[in-house]
């Protein structure tokens, strides 16, 4: 970590030192709540620099460059009145913090369970989150993942319309609510994961290139040019963000991040900003002691992401493995079109168990390219699998979950191809009680002109697939109450009895060796593709484990190794948890998980 100016406004001996980058201003000053304004000292690299005791925790203030408009801290920790009102100083280092004894698990111990904090409850607040982390003890979680929380335009957004990274969306509770919320969580032994943008800004209150050049026209992403890690002025650029992870662990006692669509960083310099990034950390961990962890969301199938320095890698921890789920739903049924068109059903389900990637070296042909690499030597607690998430989820039309898709049966199915893999599950809110509501794309802008781009966009989207219904108005306040959980289904027929399921298929994962340790060594398949079925078995120590699945919808004869002498642990098709019974002995029931466990390997 260098010297640099931490951007923003920090405390220290009541004392506000503030910082904001802006090289080409000729002038910059800080403009107080009371009219007061303060001329900022140059410093090196094109920081503005103060150290003030006019400026208090709670005080509001905005930057003026050159005379101009006063404008919102692009490190603000507090935006009260949304991303286009008056920034509003923070001192971190207030909150009373109680968790001296957390330790955070290693990635192979986590369970994720991804949230998303404005729907998750009734209250949409960080509070609401709290009040739920009781039951999710008891359903054997060991991390959340929290959908992003940089503050964005109202009160309504999936959060990746974030444009203020270091502050903390004001509707949800603003900074002390998160550090309340992470603080209950390690209470409750329960890990803190936050969902970080560092590929684009949102469109609406966006002042970055106000200040300086946070851009590059050298690339575009879906979202504009790019931003800006490698080119003219990129160093402050990198600073800013690495400061922001920093802050996330040192601050807000983090847990770990997930880092949003990476393969949308442009950076081409010689050292690739996650490099730089997990190189700070490092540091960071080895002053305070404390354990962090960094995860990415990537679809180019290269390791390169997740190998460590030593095998010039960007030393990531783990990345999603959207691939997994690809196949998965494929082999549920899932028609084969869009980014589902390149796979195949269960000979590539079986694939990714033993490679992760499915696409590692071969030729796509939705791609008409030979893509990927292969990942043989990076361990199971890599990569992140799941049968759905806020994406695969919220980017359909109508956002349909999996209850609404695939019968209950099935659901199931599914629920157990995930627990039992040599990776890290991660379950998206809701699934584990097959919430019926959809989780739909949602925004609050309060710009009229991109509301309503944003709705003929979306509108545009679906345009092709000559449907009836209508995309949902993203901007409607219907469309985000639509996709709030209905936690009062709990306890309803069909409901509860998922629910059941999943306690004891995370129960079993957990307490059988051959589950719980994540060794893609010990695995093998054994797949039929005519008879849509799948033998996944896995092995620790003395213990082996038999997973069979039948994605069909006829009974299927169950076979295994000879000298297995196997029993039941569990079984989908039990009336316990709703399903229609046992088929008779040596048979296994359509579109069910049976797991065996046997002493011989």
């Amino acid at each position: 970590m260098n010297n640099k100016p931490t951007p923003g406004v920090r405390f220290k001996e009541n004392r506000a030192e503030i910082a904001v980058w802006a090289p080409h201003a000729k002038k910059a000053a800080i403009v107080l709540n009371d009219g007061n304004m303060l001329d900022l000292n140059p410093k090196d690299h094109g920081y503005w620099v103060l150290n003030t005791p006019a400026l208090r925790p709670g005080d509001g203030y905005r930057f003026k460059l050159d005379g101009g408009e006063p404008l919102p801290d692009p490190a603000s920790l507090s935006q009260p009145d949304g991303v286009h009102g008056a920034s509003r100083a923070v001192d971190l280092h207030q909150f009373n913090w109680t968790d001296t004894g957390w330790q955070n698990p290693d990635l192979e111990q986590y369970l994720i369970y991804e949230l998303h904090t404005g729907t998750f409850s009734q209250a949409g607040t960080f509070d609401g989150v709290a009040e739920k982390l009781g039951y999710l003890k008891d359903l054997g979680v060991t991390a959340i993942e929290i959908m992003p929380v940089a503050q964005f335009p109202g009160g309504r957004n999936w959060g990746y319309d974030g444009v203020f990274p270091y502050a903390v969306q004001n509707t949800y509770g603003g900074a002390r609510g998160l550090a309340k919320l992470v603080d209950a969580c390690h209470q409750h032994g329960i890990a803190v994961i936050l969902d970080v943008v560092y590929n684009h800004f949102g469109p609406e209150g966006n002042y970055m290139g106000s200040y300086g050049p946070y851009f590059t026209g050298k690339y575009h992403t879906p979202w504009g040019d790019a931003l800006n890690f490698d080119d003219a002025w990129c160093d402050e650029v990198r600073h800013y963000f690495i400061r922001n992870v920093l802050m996330w662990f040192r601050d807000f006692h983090i847990d770990a991040l997930r880092l949003d669509a990476v393969h949308a960083i442009k950076d081409f310099g010689a050292k690739h900003i996650l490099k730089e990034i997990r190189e700070n950390v490092d540091e960071l961990m080895a002053q305070t002691g404390r354990k962090h962890h960094l995860i990415v969301e990537l679809d180019l199938n290269d390791p390169i992401f997740i190998d460590p320095a030593e095998k010039r890698g960007y030393g990531m921890d783990a990345q999603w493995i959207d691939e997994f789920h690809h196949a998965l739903r494929v082999t549920a049924g899932e028609k084969r079109d869009g980014y589902y068109s390149d796979f195949e059903g269960i000979a590539h389900l079986a694939k990714s168990y033993n490679s992760a990637y499915v696409y590692d070296g071969i030729y796509s042909p939705g791609r008409l390219k030979t893509f990927g690499a292969k990942a043989n030597d990076n361990p199971g607690s890599q990569f992140i699998v799941f049968s759905q998430n806020h994406d695969h989820v919220g980017n359909r039309m109508l956002g349909e979950r999996s209850s609404k898709l695939f019968s209950f049966e099935m659901q199931k199915l599914m629920a157990g191809a995930v627990m039992v893999s040599p990776f890290i599950p991660m379950l998206f809110m809701g699934e584990e009680w097959a919430e019926p509501n959809p989780f739909q794309y949602f925004v609050s802008h309060t710009d009229p002109e991109l509301a309503d781009a944003v709705r003929k966009g979306r509108k545009a989207e679906f345009a092709s697939f000559h449907t009836e219904e209508e995309a949902p108005d993203p901007q409607a306040v219907e469309t985000f109450n639509s996709s709030k959980l209905q936690w009062d289904l709990l306890n309803k027929e069909g409901h509860r009895q998922m629910l059941g399921f999943y306690q004891a298929l995370i129960r079993i994962r957990k307490q059988l060796p051959a589950l719980a340790t994540l060794n893609r060594k010990n695995l093998k398949t054994i797949v039929n593709e005519t008879e849509k079925t799948l033998l996944l078995q896995r092995w620790h120590g003395g213990q082996s484990v038999f997973c069979l699945m039948n994605f069909s919808d006829g009974e299927r004869p169950v076979s295994f190794p000879e000298n297995a002498a196997c029993s039941i642990v569990l079984n989908s098709a039990d009336t316990e948890w709703n399903g229609p019974g046992r088929a008779a002995a040596g048979y296994i029931r359509p579109q069910s998980i049976i797991i065996y466990e046997s002493s011989n390997v």
